[in-house]
């Protein structure tokens, strides 16, 4: 399948791997570049350039396809050495990053020099105006349903997805309740040219974490994801759990008065306990409402195989049938 996403990047089917905090590692971007879809490995798990200099060498040494990196912008008051970072993934030959979190403007210069392809994550149509503006190469559009961090718009797929494809003028993907090839079918036709899946590829075999938390996304329904930090204006959606329920018991009672100290046991230094671990109930973790569209843990390879195959027949046979003005098998 070729869109404007897949001969810009160089892939082979229109599908990204989220870049997520102790999942995106070598292992997981690998296998989703092999597979044909772009992996990234998310440039903060590792925190400092020499680990990420080294996670890039052990993903170059598994795959010869294309990979990124993921790189979020968070204010800080020891802020990441972004400079060095960025230093390694040049170094590294990486030739794709995909930033999110605050504008990225300071970096683009010496990431498109290096002739690196810039994907920035907007979760709203002014944010993704402004980064077209700048000169990002490609969006990741990202609805209400996603995990992690929504934004405060509140605005779903279903609207934010045709709104950015009347509005912007580069390639976008779609992100957020993406999980099978029903989501790649419904993103090309809102006009996206590809999506991007994080908390489906946390549920594959390859994906570097406790096998408690594949299972926790396997048994989960739609209901069970929570929004967690709006009093701070950091919105998060999270997989519920014994200690989501604590931090929302906090949020209930402090409600505008809460900083963000009075639910640090909760958010604060949680991933690597979860993720590997697997402690279900030490705090907040991000999981989509796509959870409720998981049912196994397949390898990559088999996943986005069964995606493209069931995509192209939806395509060929239910869409087109419908053209056809006649009735057919593919519409029951």
């Amino acid at each position: 399948m070729k869109t404007r996403i897949t001969e810009l990047f160089g892939i082979e089917h229109p599908i990204i791997q989220g870049g997520m905090h102790c999942v995106g590692l070598a292992e997981l971007a690998a296998a989703v570049s092999n597979a044909g879809g772009l992996g990234l490995i998310t440039g903060l798990t590792q925190g400092t350039p020499e680990k990420l200099a080294a996670e890039i060498a052990r993903c170059r040494a598994m795959t010869d396809k294309p990979f990124g990196v993921n790189l979020t912008f968070l204010p800080a008051v020891v802020p990441p050495d972004y400079a060095g970072l960025i230093e390694v993934i040049l170094d590294g030959g990486v030739g794709i990053v995909e930033t999110a979190g605050n504008n990225p403007a300071k970096w683009l210069p010496s990431l498109q020099a290096a002739g690196v392809k810039v994907i920035h994550k907007c979760t709203s149509v002014r944010h993704a105006l402004k980064a077209e503006s700048i000169g990002v190469d490609a969006l990741s559009i990202d609805g209400f349903e996603c995990g992690g961090h929504p934004g405060e718009d509140d605005v779903p797929n279903m609207i934010l997805l045709p709104r950015a494809a009347d509005t912007l003028s580069i390639p976008f993907v779609a992100s957020g309740g993406m999980a099978d090839a029903r989501s790649l079918v419904a993103s090309l036709v809102m006009g996206a040219d590809g999506m991007n899946m994080g908390t489906r590829f946390v549920a594959t075999v390859e994906a570097p974490v406790h096998d408690n938390v594949k299972q926790a996304i396997v048994a989960a329904s739609e209901l069970d994801t929570r929004l967690v930090m709006r009093p701070l204006r950091n919105t998060e959606r999270v997989l519920v759990n014994a200690g989501v329920e604590r931090l929302l018991e906090k949020e209930r009672e402090l409600g505008a008065a809460m900083r963000f100290e009075d639910i640090a046991a909760e958010v604060s230094g949680v991933y690597p306990r979860v993720m590997y671990q697997g402690e279900m109930d030490a705090g907040a973790w991000s999981c989509g409402m796509v959870a409720g569209l998981i049912y196994d843990v397949p390898t990559v390879k088999a996943l986005i195989d069964r995606i493209m195959s069931e995509a192209h027949a939806i395509i060929r046979q239910r869409l087109e049938a419908m053209l056809d003005e006649r009735p057919s098998a593919a519409l029951t």
